[in-house]
């Protein structure tokens, strides 16, 4: 999530109203970054950068772009592909090969932008799952480069959580911890004794999120990966440490008594 994913101000289904009309494509909004970023292919260091521009984008995660002076330029290799984008204009791509390893246009940059995009003239931007490692500082960044507008808060709290599912009572606590993140509903998690561990099967899936770390998940019933955990969470998420949380969306929760409605989202269905 970010300042322009989901409920977020420039989302697809924002939370809140403007006093003005604005786009919900194409906007664009464009910051100097303070912090020092560098990405890795097959351990070597392919682009390192104190002077890093981050575009925000209507409907996309944030990405960085690079100074052609910041990236090595001797590994990347000029590609045929081309594409357009009403909103920043046409870009040209580069392949990428270090450390034995090759990655198609991985690499492009808009030599010409439309105006509005100015200010990305001439930089370099990276698919992120492209390079093997990318670091803020000296710290990982995980899924995809962090918005600093995008924040984490968790709270305990005594409120009376209740999750079913069909008909049938999976988690009753007292003592769940609400996590409330940027452009999504409220999460409840659950310490495991407060959940039917007996009826979750564990599942093979890993999703990553780039504030909260990577989650791993549980069926029930007829619910895919409807309950997840992390249990080696970053920073922010240390609170929820393994502890489990349920879709909203696909399950009946009720806080208090009272039956909460399913959100949308996503993750709906």
């Amino acid at each position: 999530m970010a300042l322009t994913i989901g409920t977020a101000p420039f989302g697809q289904q924002p939370a809140g109203s403007f006093n003005f009309e604005h786009p919900r494509k194409g906007v664009l909004y464009i910051e100097d970054s303070p912090r020092r970023v560098r990405g890795r292919l097959g351990g070597e260091t392919v682009v390192d950068s104190t002077r890093v521009k981050l575009l925000h984008e209507s409907n996309h995660l944030p990405v960085w772009y690079f100074p052609e002076e910041d990236v090595r330029a001797e590994l990347l290799r000029p590609s045929e592909k081309r594409t357009r984008c009403p909103w920043k204009g046409e870009a040209s791509y580069w392949s990428i090969a270090a450390g034995g390893r090759e990655v198609e246009d991985a690499v492009w940059s808009y030599r010409e932008p439309v105006e509005g995009a100015a200010a990305i003239a001439g930089m370099l931007a990276f698919h992120f799952h492209a390079l093997d490692e990318w670091l803020e500082e000296e710290d990982p960044v995980v899924g995809h480069p962090r918005d600093p507008y995008h924040r984490i808060d968790v709270h305990d709290t005594s409120r009376h959580v209740r999750v079913s599912v069909g008909g049938e009572l999976v988690a009753d606590s007292t003592r769940a911890r609400v996590l409330f993140e940027a452009g999504l509903p409220p999460r409840w998690y659950f310490p495991a004794e407060d959940v039917r561990m007996d009826l979750l099967e564990r599942s093979e899936s890993q999703t990553t999120c780039a504030y909260k770390g990577y989650a791993s998940y549980w069926s029930l019933g007829d619910e895919d990966d409807v309950v997840w955990t992390y249990e080696d969470p970053l920073h922010d998420a240390l609170p929820v440490m393994g502890r489990l949380a349920f879709f909203n969306e696909r399950v009946d929760l009720e806080v208090d008594g009272e039956l909460q409605e399913r959100p949308r989202t996503p993750w709906s269905r």
